[in-house]
């Protein structure tokens, strides 16, 4: 009981722990952001501007769909966008903005795992065991989430909205500040999205959520799955449909885990009481 009292941290003590785990965490996404600032060739022109252009992988393989199914519609962003600059420092800004976001992308696995690393000390036994699959699959969901809103996604919305006209009169001169905010809000609404059966599984251990709960608002999930599509995509039905599919998927998902948490939990109360 003494050792375990000499263990235990005052809150001021949490508070430098916590300040070290953040300052670990911006160090990380300061490395990542500074590479990324350095080669602002592949930042800029392979990554930022790939979705609007022909050779863009999911451009060409629709490209190819539209020859096979004689489809001319599925053939998107193949014509040249042209950007525009309106600010002095305004390159200069943006550089560092889009550094700075990928450099929070690309260690978003280590953030999170420097806030697991925060927050074990405080979890049983069992916990810890549970909550180290949590991160590796939280880093994956986040990954696999980045890479749909950012391969199938933003061709869609740049095809949509590059080419979107109220009249004939006015022609689209796309700003590079507006660009650049709505690929990185689609990016990294898509990989916080799919963060959802984490944040199930986390509700469903401390019991705040159950599969029961769940089923019963699995209408209103699809409503809500609907709203955020229409929120984060263009107004196109395809667009939405993509994103709000995998939404109702992911909330299936978290029923499937909460329901599993629920048989762990009454198997070891069981035991409890043999």
């Amino acid at each position: 009981m003494a050792e375990q009292e000499t263990n235990e941290m005052s809150f001021l003590e949490h508070l430098e722990e916590l300040r070290w785990h953040i300052v670990r965490s911006f160090i990380a996404i300061a490395v990542v952001g500074v590479a990324a600032f350095l080669y602002k060739d592949i930042l800029f022109d392979t990554i930022i501007f790939g979705p609007s252009n022909p050779d863009f992988f999911t451009n060409r393989l629709l490209c190819k769909a539209a020859d096979l199914y004689n489809l001319p519609a599925l053939c998107i962003n193949q014509s040249k966008i042209s950007f525009q600059n309106i600010l002095m420092s305004g390159q200069f800004t943006t550089h560092i903005k889009v550094s700075f976001i990928a450099g929070l992308v690309a260690a978003f696995p280590y953030v999170f795992w420097e806030f697991w690393r925060f927050i074990k000390p405080a979890l049983l036994q069992e916990e810890q065991k549970h909550s180290r699959g949590a991160i590796f699959f939280a880093s994956i969901l986040f990954s696999v989430g980045i890479l749909f809103a950012y391969y199938i996604i933003c061709p869609l919305s740049i095809q949509f909205l590059s080419n979107y006209q109220v009249s004939d009169k006015v022609d689209n001169i796309l700003n590079l500040g507006s660009y650049i905010s709505t690929i990185s809000s689609i990016v990294l609404a898509g990989g916080v999205i799919f963060e959802l059966p984490i944040l199930i599984y986390f509700l469903a251990r401390v019991g705040i959520v159950t599969s029961t709960s769940l089923k019963k608002y699995r209408k209103h999930s699809i409503i809500a799955s609907l709203l955020l599509a229409a929120i984060i995509t263009p107004p196109d039905v395809i667009s939405q449909i993509l994103v709000c599919v995998p939404l109702i998927i992911l909330y299936e998902a978290g029923i499937i885990i909460a329901k599993r948490i629920e048989k762990k939990r009454a198997k070891a109360e069981l035991e409890v009481y043999k």
